[in-house]
């Protein structure tokens, strides 16, 4: 099996915690966002979307990071994704709920447009709109976040235990780190960011991210 990915990519950041905490075992091959290997045609052939990640198993291609996600997870029989059917329901829901609701407004409304070129507004009066748009649209899903889904009793993001809506959500919240969010204000997503950040593997699979902040940590950006 192999899985196309780049070490810093929110959506791949989320697999390869998820194969090293479970100890999965996969061929990760890097595709290089930075030098544009994946828009070319060798990868382009693979896949149409050009982007990262995908899963390869003989014939089979998977190209969504939350298909792959509970591909891996019913693959393997983990845990992180009960058979119960409500309990999957609950798990779909969540992260149905961070990819649409809240990524489109924090990374395309307020991030994105700010750290890549290709996605700066034409005009500054039409990026300085979009980030002050997605801003005040992302406060609004962290304040549900905060205070509706996760809440003072849950410790994982669909209840006691931790689920692959975890694995799914903590990169995509952390990618904040890029332009210096605070969540200080929203404890229980702090909370539950700790637990994910003390995991044994976080570290070592977001060393490239973290390099990233840290080759941008002067740069000035408009944060929550």
């Amino acid at each position: 099996m192999n899985i196309y990915y780049h070490p810093v990519s929110t959506t791949s950041r989320m697999l390869t915690l998820f194969a090293a905490d479970t100890g999965l075992k996969a061929d990760f091959k890097v595709v290089d966002l930075f030098t544009g290997e994946h828009l070319q045609p060798a990868y382009a052939a693979l896949n149409p979307n050009c982007l990262v990640p995908m899963l390869e198993e003989g014939d089979f291609r998977l190209t969504e990071s939350s298909a792959i996600l509970k591909y891996l997870a019913e693959k393997t029989g983990s845990p992180t994704y009960p058979a119960d059917l409500r309990k999957r329901a609950k798990i779909n829901e969540m992260m149905d709920w961070l990819n649409t609701q809240f990524y489109r407004d924090y990374a395309y409304g307020l991030i994105y447009p700010q750290i890549f070129p290709n996605l700066r507004r034409p005009s500054d009066e039409q990026q300085a709109g979009t980030i002050a748009w997605g801003k005040d649209k992302a406060k609004g899903w962290l304040k549900i976040l905060d205070e509706k889904l996760i809440g003072p009793k849950n410790a994982y993001l669909c209840g006691s235990e931790i689920t692959i809506a975890d694995y799914f959500g903590a990169p995509i919240l952390t990618l904040g780190d890029v332009v210096r969010c605070n969540f200080s204000a929203y404890p229980n997503i702090t909370r539950w960011l700790g637990a994910m950040k003390a995991r044994p593997n976080w570290a070592k699979v977001n060393e490239a991210f973290y390099g990233l902040v840290a080759s941008v940590k002067d740069a000035p950006f408009e944060a929550i």
